[in-house]
């Protein structure tokens, strides 16, 4: 069974093993990566929407601490 998180991570793989053996830069593949993600949610989204999403994501990108909703 395909999930949307499997199907992201899989491409995301193919892309990074495309990266490297053209010997170019995974940060550098993840900016525009990045770039092209909210360039597609622009298409939709307003840019407060799309500035909300990532300010969430990178306020709780820590993995050794629990997101701010959660109870303890």
């Amino acid at each position: 069974m395909s999930t949307t998180a499997a199907i992201a991570s899989r491409h995301l793989d193919a892309a990074l093993a495309e990266a490297a053996s053209a010997g170019l830069d995974k940060d550098a593949l993840y900016r525009a990566m990045l770039g092209h993600v909210v360039s597609k949610y622009l298409e939709y989204r307003s840019v407060k929407d799309v500035q909300s999403e990532l300010h969430f994501l990178a306020d709780n990108c820590d993995p050794d601490t629990d997101f701010e909703f959660m109870r303890p």
